[in-house]
């Protein structure tokens, strides 16, 4: 299989689809990389490091779109929608539910697109959505941090307080992979922190896993009237997989938050979970609504490149192996690379972007086979 590696072109995302370790481990099973010049310079991943494992290196994104398989980072933009084709394996993020205009692209250029974040393992897992929400959770609490800084219009907060002086409070709405790793770091700076989810077993397993550190609440919304117009940071976490994010914070809660509190929400790659989130960038992350600062970057990951290509194509090489050496015969054989099959040749394959952007859902195991 000729694969296509292509330089990200989203706002400073420098993330990459293939390190030069997993070009090595494709090369050796046989398979031929194009790999656009450039790729990973921002993060130490130097065209030569490709170039010495067998790589072929290419001086266009064209030249890369035009092999039969392309694995990238993030779902394609404007500018990269005409060089996709007819049948065209694509392996990367995509969130559709949340973005019509780039479903009905890839629909009309009738690519094969699996997208990374619904790809399932054997207990029902996200396997490759986890390392980069581990990331995101993460990040997150920098990101908070940052936003509570009086020069970014936050309330000037010190998320762990100083003795004597009252420790900031955060708020995750979610207790999953995001919202862990985001409890987690707030912990460890020592900020006050409490945790909602309707999952009373995931809220006793958070028990179990902090202790008394963390403060735990059934996810209702009284539970959000009594936490929010106390909260310093609140962290959007929330996750039904491939679905549009639930709104669960209304314009009219964030109203009632403090002035100069912040929001950071993590479910923005599926349209946010909070009323007043909108898309940000790395460029330009943090805007003010309601008198709170809002950090709503569509690729928080990409923040932190090096750490998070790792990452991720420790996840994705095994399924990108699978599908370079048997191609669309891998979605026949391998029932979580079939969960990640969003559009399959001009058809909608996922239920849930189906429901949500008003397509017929067509069962990928009938196309596929």
């Amino acid at each position: 299989m000729k694969i296509g590696v292509p330089k990200e072109i989203k706002d400073h995302e420098f993330r990459v689809g293939v390190t030069p370790a997993g070009a090595k481990a494709l090369v050796a099973a046989g398979h031929e990389l194009w790999v656009q010049s450039g790729v990973g310079q921002m993060i130490g991943f130097m065209d030569e490091h490709y170039r010495s494992v067998g790589a072929t290196i290419v001086a266009t994104a064209a030249e890369v779109y035009s092999c039969p398989m392309v694995v990238k980072v993030k779902e394609p933009q404007a500018s990269e929608f005409a060089m996709l084709h007819e049948g065209q394996l694509l392996f990367t993020y995509l969130h559709l539910a949340p973005d019509p205009e780039q479903t009905r692209h890839l629909l009309e250029r009738k690519v094969v697109a699996i997208a990374y974040e619904t790809v399932t393992d054997a207990s029902g897992q996200l396997p490759l959505l986890i390392p980069m929400s581990e990331v995101a959770g993460r990040i997150a609490i920098q990101a908070g941090a940052a936003g509570l800084q009086m020069i970014n219009g936050g309330r000037g907060v010190l998320l762990g307080g100083v003795p004597g002086v009252a420790r900031g409070k955060v708020v995750i709405i979610g207790g999953g992979v995001v919202g862990t790793e985001a409890a987690k770091m707030a912990l460890g700076l020592g900020a006050d922190v409490t945790v909602l989810d309707r999952s009373l077993q995931r809220l006793r397993q958070l028990d179990d896993l902090f202790g008394p550190a963390l403060k735990t609440r059934y996810s209702e919304s009284y539970a959000l009237e009594e936490l929010l117009p106390q909260a310093d940071l609140l962290i959007g976490a929330v996750l039904i997989p491939g679905h549009a994010a639930p709104k669960l914070v209304s314009r009219a809660l964030v109203k009632k938050m403090q002035q100069g509190a912040v929001i950071v929400d993590v479910a923005i790659d599926q349209g946010g979970c909070i009323e007043t989130s909108r898309p940000t960038s790395h460029s330009a992350p943090m805007y003010i609504d309601e008198g709170v600062v809002h950090y709503c970057v569509t690729n928080m990951p990409g923040a932190c490149a090096r750490t998070a290509t790792l990452a991720l194509t420790n996840a994705t090489l095994p399924y990108a192996m699978q599908l370079a050496a048997e191609g669309e015969r891998a979605l026949v054989n391998n029932s979580g690379l079939r969960s990640g099959l969003n559009l399959y040749r001009g058809q909608v394959t996922n239920r849930a972007v189906a429901e949500n952007l008003g397509y017929p859902y067509v069962d990928a195991v009938t196309l596929v086979k």
